[in-house]
């Protein structure tokens, strides 16, 4: 049997290999200028780093990676100073698809042992062939630092290539990009520029772009997150953020940190002075930018969760693997470790401000309504957050927090309780709050739209029930009224309370007495189990409204229209009448529409006739 089993290498044909790798691996065209400049940079790094070493002479002074756009002729050239390639390199490296002279070489030091080496960025040899998304000739001419001659390679992009001897006069390489005829964009320099502003800013080796035969500066060249935080000025850093994010204002606060162990990055993260004009609610990704030794590669990697996606700023490191297209990261533990890690960084960042920062408030008015949407989808940052929330309150000005509310809690008194709704302004006018307020008993105002969901997740802090005073019954019993409710003893609404449930039928699941009023008649509360009532009018808009239970009627023992009603309770068409007059009245209390806007209006029309005869 063994003698029967043969082995073959796999076949491939590599015209196709190679139509795969420029049209199925990169998304963007743009890319193929960022895998170019890319190499050129790894290429001087190598001849520096072998210079040291005494393997290829030094770099000469300002070498820079050129950029030059020749419209007439329809070529771009990227050419650099660089370690250069041999002729047995450029057939190793340009005519192997998925071989790489950095991986060769990055694999050449980890032999030798430890020591100080250059960051290099390409890893799996096939970024040089995004140059045919835009060229239908690529030409490469090259000479191997410390070598005489040069030789130069040219392909078609269709599986085969040429190498024929060259002359350059110094060591590096000119790749020479012969663009089609739909690519003619990437001769604009305008265009090169912004995409090197993009994708390769920060790389230390100078980029030009050559405009009216003068080369222009493209990139900044100086990576400010890597330098020691002594050293970068309060205006670098507005400079930066305000490039990065382009926008007017400063930051809010600016953390620079720079993060070793079981995993290393540099971070440099800026919380904005103002909400963006565009705002960030659109889109729920955070865009903080992600580089690997310097380079660009997405700001897609959600290194921050969605609540924290108004933090803006670079995460630099050397650790991170990532696919061959560079576009997509593997989900990979040093990812997860990176993300965990900066995450936690920005909300120690955000506790000690909210602790000591009088400017905390301003940064909760432009972020707030963001940051709670952790407390309904992190289950391992919620306790965190929970101390960050500032809420506007029944009982003090400005802002307050959930510990303070805690400490000012009534003898007696066993829940934080909310009132949400669509501005503090309308709630705190709201007839729910009146039973509280006549025991001084403080509800917290919730007025964005998030504030309907995550008490769901929160349901307690410091051991005490987080509750809405429209959900259920507010047992107020325990607690006396600061001062006596108006209207006397309470009515006997005994007979009076079946009257109106049978009058109003399905339209309510419930109608009851409650002692949380004091100067209204009626008000609506939602069933114990289930939604609250600001959820249901949301959901009710939303059209999603269906199976919601219908809400409870409660009303007031002590007002003197409860109190003539029930005198007189009689199931006759008057009682249904007013059982009706009653909801629509609670609605409107409530901030809904009556149930018939024009038959409510009737009603109204004709009470306030009868009181005038």
């Amino acid at each position: 049997m063994s003698e029967a089993v043969e082995r073959h290498e796999f076949g491939a044909e590599v015209g196709r290999l190679l139509d795969l790798v420029v049209h199925a691996l990169y998304s963007d065209r743009e890319i193929f200028l960022r895998e170019l400049v890319a190499n050129a940079a790894d290429a001087v790094d190598r001849r520096r780093f072998e210079a040291l070493t005494g393997g290829a002479p030094g770099v000469p002074e300002g070498a820079a990676v050129r950029i030059v756009p020749d419209k007439e002729a329809r070529t771009l050239t990227i050419s650099d100073p660089g370690i250069g390639m041999s002729k047995a390199e450029l057939t190793e490296n340009l005519g192997t698809i998925a071989r790489s002279g950095t991986r060769a070489f990055t694999q050449s030091l980890a032999e030798t042992g430890p020591g100080d080496r250059p960051s290099l960025i390409g890893q799996f040899g096939v970024g040089f062939y995004a140059a045919f998304m835009v060229a239908e000739r690529v030409e490469v001419t090259s000479r191997r630092a410390g070598a005489e001659e040069g030789w130069t390679w040219a392909s078609e992009g269709r599986g085969d290539y040429t190498l024929a001897p060259a002359t350059r006069a110094e060591a590096g390489t000119d790749i020479v990009l012969h663009m089609k005829p739909d690519a003619e964009e990437f001769l604009e320099p305008l265009r090169l520029r912004t995409i090197i502003r993009k994708w390769a800013d920060h790389i230390t080796v100078p980029i030009t772009v050559t405009q009216d035969g003068k080369d222009e500066p493209a990139n900044e060249g100086t990576a400010l997150w890597r330098k020691p935080k002594a050293e970068v000025s309060e205006e670098s850093y507005t400079e930066f953020y305000r490039h990065l994010g382009h926008v007017f204002d400063k930051p809010w606060a600016t953390l620079h940190w720079r993060a070793e162990g079981t995993v290393d990055f540099s971070a440099l993260l800026f919380i904005p002075g103002m909400k963006p004009f565009q705002v960030v609610e659109g889109e729920r990704e955070s865009r903080v930018r992600l580089h690997v030794r310097r380079m660009f590669i997405t700001d897609q990697a959600e290194l921050l969760p969605p609540w924290l996606r108004f933090v803006q700023g670079v995460v630099d490191t050397e650790d991170l693997p990532l696919n061959v297209s560079r576009e997509m990261l593997q989900a990979t533990p040093v990812l997860a470790r990176i993300r965990r890690a900066v995450t936690n960084r920005v909300l120690s960042e955000l506790k000690g401000r909210a602790k000591n920062d009088a400017g905390y408030v301003g940064f909760w008015e432009n972020f707030g309504p963001i940051l709670k949407e952790g407390l309904w989808e992190d289950a391992e940052h919620r306790k965190d957050l929970a101390g960050l929330l500032r809420f506007r309150s029944s009982a003090v000005e400005g802002w307050t927090s959930l510990a303070d509310y805690v400490a000012r809690m009534k003898e007696g008194q066993e829940a934080i309780y909310v009132l949400a709704g669509d501005s503090p302004e309308a709630l705190a006018r709201s007839p729910q709050l009146e039973g509280f307020r006549a025991r001084g008993v403080e509800v917290l105002l919730l007025s964005d739209q998030i504030d309907a969901f995550w008490p769901e997740r929160l349901d307690r802090f410091e051991e005490k029930p987080i509750r809405s005073i429209t959900q259920g019954s507010a047992d107020l019993s325990k607690l006396a009224p600061v001062e006596e409710a108006a209207g006397g003893e309470p009515a006997d609404v005994s007979r009076l309370i079946p009257l109106l449930k049978d009058a109003l039928g399905e339209e309510v699941s419930e109608v009851r007495a409650t002692d949380r009023l004091v100067e209204s008649a009626v008000v609506l509360a939602a069933p114990e189990h289930g939604p609250d009532l600001h959820m249901q009018r949301l959901l009710q808009r939303a059209g999603r409204g269906f199976g919601a239970e219908q809400p409870v009627l409660e009303i007031n023992p002590r007002h003197p229209l409860i109190r003539n009603l029930a005198a007189r309770a009689e199931g006759d068409a008057e009682m249904k009448e007013a059982a009706g007059l009653l909801l629509d009245l609670a609605r409107v209390q409530d901030g809904a529409s009556p149930r018939d806007p024009a038959a409510f209006a009737r009603r109204i029309t004709e009470a306030l006739a009868a009181s005038m005869r």
